[in-house]
C-alpha cells in the first residue's frame, strides 16, 4: 500500500561528506513544500571518519521527533547499509551509489526492500566536481523515486550556493537534475512511499534548530554581548549571533577559557549590556566560580547550558538531561537563581527572551537549561511575531545623571530585595561592586549583621521571582486534565511524549502530559494540583530522574513509575509508547 505525504528517511556516510548539509537541503525543500519536517544528526567527535548519519521525517501533520523504522534509506557508503539496514521498513527502499557498492553485497538489504543503484561517482566525474556532489545527486534521485518534483529543490540549491558564485549553483542544480532524470528513466515501479508539495501559502513555517531559535530571541530581546568558549552543543549558538554581529550591533568574544568567558559577561552586563554565554556541561563546572560572582555581585546574566552526555569528557556529540541539579545547585554559597528548561523550539525563542527580562527584572543569573536533541535537531516551527516581543529592564535607572537625593547606593537594602540599578559612569554617581560580601555601597564589610542583612536581602529575591511565575507558563498540560494518566517530562522529551500520547489516545487511552519548564523557582503548587489523584509516569533522558527527585523534594510527591533513557540517544515514539504500555499493563 502507498504512503502519501508521511515518510521517515536516512542519509548517512563518513564525517565530512557534508551529510548534515544534505539532510537540511532536503529538509528545507519539504517545507518549502508545505510540509512539517524533523531532522536530526548523529555523530562522532571526529573531524574526519567515523560514521554520520541524518534521520529526517516528513509529513503533512506536525512531527517533533525520529521514527524508529526507515522508508529509504540514502547510503553514501558501505557502512550506512551495513548499520542500518536492519532498520528499513520491509516494502522500503536503499539508494546507493553503483560504483562503490556491489550489487552482491551481503550489506544490502534482503529481497522486498527496493534496491536504487545509483553511479553516483560517475555522475560526478560526469560534471567534474568535487566527491561532496554526490549528496546532491543522491538528493535528486530520493525526489524522483517519490514523485516530488524537483522544482523547490533547484530554488533551496539557489538560494544556498548564492554566495559561492553562479559555477557551483549550476554544478549543484546540474547534479539534482541529474540525479532525478536518473531516477525516471531507470526506476519505474512505484515506491511506497510518495510525497506531493502541498498547494497553499506555507511561508509562514521555518525549519530552526534551538540554537538558532535562542540567537533569535536573543536578538530579540536587545542582547550585545556573547563572549564564548567552543563546546557541543552549544558552539553553533555563538557561530549564529557571530554571523548576526554587525548587522544587530552584538559584540562577540571568543574568549581564551570557559572562566573568561563567564567573567566577560559580567563585565559586560556590569556595564550595561544584555549578555550572555553559552557552553556545555564542562564548560559550566569551570563557569561555577563566575556565576556565584555574579550571584554576589547581583549581576543579570543569561547562561545557556547545552547539555551532553557525560560525565567528563563523557559523549561529547550525544544527548542527555543529566546536568539539572547541576543547574539548580552550582555556584559555592546560597543565592538566588532562575532556571529555565525550553521544550521546543518556539519555547527556545520566547523564553531567552524571559530569561533576559528575568536577569535584569531581578538582577540574578538566569540559566536557560537545554540539551544537544533539541538545539541541534531542525524542527518545523511557525514564524515568530516580534511584535509581541515586551522588553522589561526591571530598575535600572537613566544612564544620563544621577538626581537622587541622597548618595548612590548599588546594593541598598529595599524591601524587595532589587536595589535600583546604575552603570558605571553615568554622571553623579559612583557605582561600586565587590565579589566579597558588601555593603549597600558596594565596599568590603564583613561584619555579622551586614552579612545576614545582605544574604536576607539577596533572598528577597526569591519570593519576588516565585510571584513572578503567574506571568509565565511554568507549567503546560496537553491533553484532557480528566486524564487517568499523566505523563511527566521537561526538555526536548516533550516533542516525543506528544506523539507519544496521541498515538495512545488514538488507541483509546487516556493520558495527558505535564511539561514543567520553570526549575527554580518551582512551580510547586502547580505540579502538585496537576498529579494530584493521577497515575504518574516520568520520562528523562538520564539515570537518576532527576525531575523525579525535584518534584518529590518541593511537593512530597513520588512520580510512580519512571522510564528513563541514558545512552546518548533520545527516545522515539514508538519504543516510548512501548515502555508506557509496559507500565499500563
Amino acid at each position: 500500500m502507498t504512503r502519501t505525504n508521511e515518510i521517515s528517511l536516512l542519509i548517512g556516510g563518513q564525517a565530512g561528506a557534508g551529510i548534515s548539509a544534505a539532510g537540511l537541503l532536503l529538509g528545507k525543500t519539504f517545507l518549502r513544500g508545505g510540509l512539517h519536517v524533523f531532522g536530526t544528526i548523529d555523530y562522532p567527535s571526529l573531524i574526519r571518519g567515523g560514521h554520520n548519519f541524518y534521520l529526517l521525517r516528513a509529513a503533512t501533520r506536525p512531527v517533533f521527533a525520529q521514527w524508529d523504522k526507515i522508508d529509504l534509506m540514502i547510503a553514501l557508503d558501505e557502512r550506512t547499509l551495513e548499520r542500518h539496514r536492519e532498520e528499513l521498513v520491509s516494502d522500503g527502499g536503499v539508494i546507493f551509489d553503483s560504483d562503490e557498492i556491489s550489487p552482491d553485497s551481503p550489506n544490502l538489504p534482503p529481497s522486498g526492500v527496493q534496491r536504487y543503484a545509483v553511479p553516483l561517482e560517475s555522475i560526478v566525474k560526469e560534471l567534474n566536481a568535487p566527491k561532496v556532489v554526490q549528496n546532491t545527486i543522491a538528493l535528486g534521485a530520493a525526489l524522483g523515486i517519490l514523485g516530488y518534483g524537483i522544482t523547490q529543490l533547484e530554488e533551496i540549491l539557489q538560494e544556498t550556493f548564492k554566495a559561492k558564485g553562479d559555477k557551483i549553483v549550476s554544478m549543484n542544480v546540474d547534479a539534482a537534475r541529474k540525479g532525478y532524470n536518473y531516477a525516471h528513466e531507470h526506476f519505474a515501479s512505484e515506491f511506497c512511499c510518495q510525497l506531493k508539495p502541498r498547494t497553499g501559502k506555507h511561508h509562514q513555517h521555518m525549519l530552526l534548530t534551538g540554537n538558532e531559535a535562542v540567537g533569535l530571541g536573543a536578538i530579540a530581546a536587545g542582547c550585545k554581548f556573547i563572549a564564548a568558549y567552543p563546546m557541543t552543543p552549544a558552539s553553533p549558538l555563538f557561530h549564529f549571533l557571530i554571523a548576526q554581529a554587525e548587522r544587530f550591533g552584538i559584540v562577540t568574544l571568543q574568549a581564551e577559557s570557559e572562566i573568561a568567558a563567564i567573567n566577560m559577561t559580567i563585565g559586560a552586563a556590569y556595564a550595561g549590556l544584555r549578555a550572555m554565554t553559552s557552553t556545555s556541561g564542562g564548560g559550566f563546572c569551570l563557569m561555577t566560580e563566575g556565576l556565584s560572582m555574579a550571584g554576589m555581585t547581583e549581576t543579570p546574566v543569561v547562561i545557556m547550558l547545552g547539555q551532553r552526555t557525560g560525565p567528563s569528557t563523557g559523549l561529547p556529540t550525544y544527548t542527555a538531561q543529566g546536568d539539572l541539579h547541576f543547574a539548580l545547585h552550582a555556584g559555592h554559597g546560597e543565592f538566588p537563581r532562575v532556571v529555565i528548561a525550553p521544550g521546543d523550539i518556539r519555547e527556545c525563542f520566547q523564553l531567552t527572551i524571559d530569561a533576559f527580562n528575568l536577569a535584569e527584572e531581578f538582577q540574578t543569573p538566569v540559566i536557560l537549561l537545554t540539551d544537544k536533541h533539541l538545539i541541534e535537531s531542525h524542527i518545523t516551527t511557525q514564524t515568530f511575531d516580534t511584535g509581541l516581543v515586551s522588553i522589561d529592564r526591571g530598575k535600572l535607572l537613566p544612564m544620563e545623571r544621577y538626581t537622587g537625593p541622597t548618595p548612590y547606593l548599588r546594593f541598598k537594602l529595599v524591601d524587595d530585595g532589587i536595589s535600583p540599578r546604575l552603570v558605571p559612569g553615568t554622571l553623579g554617581a559612583t557605582v561600586h561592586a565587590d565579589s566579597a560580601e558588601h555593603g549597600e555601597q558596594g565596599f568590603v564589610n564583613d561584619t555579622a549583621d551586614n552579612t545576614r542583612q545582605m544574604a536576607d536581602k539577596r533572598f528577597r529575591k526569591r519570593s519576588e521571582i516565585q510571584k513572578a511565575l503567574s506571568r509565565y507558563d511554568a507549567v503546560k498540560t496537553f491533553g484532557s486534565k480528566d486524564a487517568d494518566v499523566t505523563l511527566v517530562g521537561w526538555g526536548s522529551t516533550k516533542g516525543v511524549v506528544l506523539e507519544a500520547v496521541e498515538i495512545l489516545q488514538e488507541e483509546g487511552r487516556s493520558l495527558n502530559f505535564l511539561q514543567i519548564i520553570f526549575m527554580a523557582p518551582f512551580p510547586a503548587q502547580l505540579v502538585s494540583k496537576a498529579l494530584k489523584g493521577k497515575t504518574t509516569i516520568l520520562v528523562e533522558s538520564n539515570r537518576t530522574a532527576q525531575l523525579g527527585s525535584l518534584i518529590r523534594e518541593q511537593t512530597g510527591h513520588r512520580v510512580a513509575h519512571k522510564i528513563l533513557r541514558y545512552d546518548g540517544r533520545p527516545f522515539n515514539p514508538l519504543q516510548l509508547v512501548a515502555r508506557i504500555k509496559e507500565v499500563l499493563k
